[in-house]
């Protein structure tokens, strides 16, 4: 098990509120939540107690780990909070999503649907477009993220974003590989260029 670099001290998760079909899916949410405590790292996540959410958070929590979750009023009620762990009641989505931005170091992506997907490429524009530099993991052990991936690089192929997003789509098939990576890319961050006006014309209209 590899120790946590000293400027890696929060990981944000982004994943499912429901468990999905595999329970694969829920069972990696709930080794990866005991990796974050283990190494001494604190889990922010989206708040919910329900699935691959729940999963993840009690985990961490129950390992002794330091856990925020950040969730908007609406979903108070309806993502079931887990009351053994800190949570930030925010008023709004885009609020939550800025809220575990500055509170994270880095972002890990496990299964999940629309708004975890929604979440994933939010943070993947806000990297392109130099507002930040954290790394962005998708995670899986079932290949679920595969055809999103291929999809981003169709995208590159098709002059819809530049060759350079490639370095940024990072990917991981097991958490010690997943924290390996991420650890390589805040020992070795990326030289960026500068944006040009046609490059964030063509990539925030994409």
């Amino acid at each position: 098990m590899n120790e946590a670099h000293p400027n890696l001290k929060s990981i944000a998760v982004f994943c499912g509120s429901s468990p999905g079909r595999m329970p694969h899916h829920v069972l990696l949410a709930s080794e990866l939540g005991e990796a974050i405590a283990a190494r001494g790292l604190k889990l922010v996540y989206g708040g919910g107690g329900l699935g691959l959410m729940g999963a993840v958070a009690r985990a961490a929590h129950s390992e002794g780990g330091a856990v925020l979750g950040v969730i908007p009023e609406v979903l108070r009620e309806a993502e079931a909070l887990l009351p053994e762990i800190e949570h930030e009641i925010v008023t709004d989505m885009h609020t939550r999503k800025i809220r575990m931005y500055g509170a994270s170091d880095a972002f890990i992506i496990l299964p999940g649907g629309i708004g975890t997907l929604e979440e994933a490429v939010e943070v993947l524009s806000w990297q392109r477009l130099n507002l930040h530099d954290k790394p962005i993991l998708f995670l899986s052990n079932t290949g679920y993220w595969d055809k999103l991936l291929d999809e981003f690089s169709r995208i590159i192929t098709e002059g819809f974003a530049s060759k350079e997003m490639a370095n940024d789509i990072l990917s991981a098939s097991s958490i010690d590989e997943a924290f390996d990576v991420i650890t390589e890319r805040i020992q070795n961050p990326i030289k960026r260029t500068p944006l040009t006006l046609r490059d964030v014309s063509v990539e925030t209209l994409a």
